[in-house]
């Protein structure tokens, strides 16, 4: 009997111990299942995945928040919308100081920052031009500008003639009909601002993309890199040029393969040179920039694509900026990373 007894609470012991283990087994699958969800952000789309959701935090929650920020960038910082910050500003048509969030100040900031190291590549105030040739608001011409159109416009172009300050924020035009378009940084920012939310909530492993934009944080719950794909830069179809490992990082891509139009079978980009008021002709097609945050991915990847593969390249070795060029040659594609552009697999 003792014998008995005593098998008997081994075996209840091994049932207890079994009952643990199965307990931990399921609370480790849950943080191996990722969270997804998906929904529009200022004029484009979002995707969220997320691993490790605190208790206090459902999916529900996750997808609440995520478009509690995103209504927040866009009330700040679209142009479609007539009542948010950036829409008022351009109609203000005084130039003394025009009182702004913190948030919408910091992106002027690094606008400014990254128009100085692009020398004026990269230009938020590019706004006239991208309306002449019809990728704002405005309707998309049935003629090309003409030169003296091109000329007119770009008299209200330049960063350097808009000033910006922090206390409180507030931003001001030198010249009353400066207006700012943050397409190719607003972007950056909602994902980072996307980001910094997660990680506030407890959340470490995730994976934010908006329109193209991504930002990483952490690794997977089995410490794998997040893994990216690079748009093969071509119109008429939707592939993968490469893929690349991302852990904590952000990366954006400007490229010029999408968003054109065609008059009298020449195509015009989207992509506006600020120095000549022109779509680019170059044969820089796509630009990958990985950074500590996306705001300045996103306007360094535009700004380079604008320099061109020569400026472009040149410039991002100086700086040691972390990018990934893909230019059209008569023999194909031809890629050139510098920086500490992260390892790629190749799959073309």
């Amino acid at each position: 009997m003792k014998w008995f007894s005593g098998t008997l609470v081994k075996v209840s012991g091994l049932i207890v111990l079994l009952f643990l283990l199965a307990v931990m087994l399921v609370g480790c699958g849950n943080s191996y299942e990722p969270v997804r969800i998906q929904g529009k952000a200022i004029g484009t789309t979002y995707s969220i995945t997320a691993y490790g959701l605190p208790e206090n935090l459902s999916p529900e929650d996750l997808r609440k928040g995520v478009e509690q920020v995103v209504a927040g960038v866009n009330s700040a910082m679209s142009l479609f919308k007539p009542d948010s910050e950036l829409s008022r500003f351009n109609a203000y048509r005084k130039d003394d100081w025009f009182s702004v969030s913190k948030e919408l100040a910091g992106v002027v900031h690094t606008a400014k920052a990254v128009n100085r190291i692009t020398g004026g590549a990269f230009d938020i105030t590019i706004a006239p031009l991208v309306n002449l040739w019809g990728f704002g608001p405005d309707k998309r011409p049935e003629i090309i500008p003409t030169e003296d159109e091109i000329k007119e416009a770009k008299a209200n172009v330049g960063s350097d003639l808009i000033e910006v300050r922090f206390d409180p924020p507030a931003i001001k035009k030198l010249t009353p009909a400066i207006t700012l378009d943050l397409a190719a940084i607003a972007k950056g920012y909602c994902v980072d601002a996307v980001s910094s939310w997660l990680k506030v909530s407890g959340i470490s492993s995730y994976m934010v993309e908006i329109g193209g934009e991504i930002r990483t944080g952490g690794v997977k719950p089995d410490n794998a890199p997040w893994r990216i794909a690079v748009e093969k830069p071509v119109s008429m179809e939707r592939s993968v040029q490469a893929l690349i490992s991302l852990s904590g990082e952000a990366m954006a891509t400007s490229g010029d393969y999408r968003n054109y139009y065609e008059i009298e079978g020449k195509r015009y980009s989207h992509i506006i040179d600020p120095g000549t008021g022109r779509p680019i002709t170059h044969t820089l097609v796509s630009v990958s920039v990985v950074d500590e945050t996306c705001s300045r991915a996103d306007a360094f990847a535009t700004g380079l694509t604008v320099l061109g593969p020569e400026k472009g390249i040149a410039l991002a070795k100086e700086c040691n900026l972390s990018a990934f060029f893909i230019v059209k040659t008569p023999d194909g594609l031809s890629e050139i990373a510098t920086g500490d552009f992260p390892q790629h697999e190749k799959l073309n």
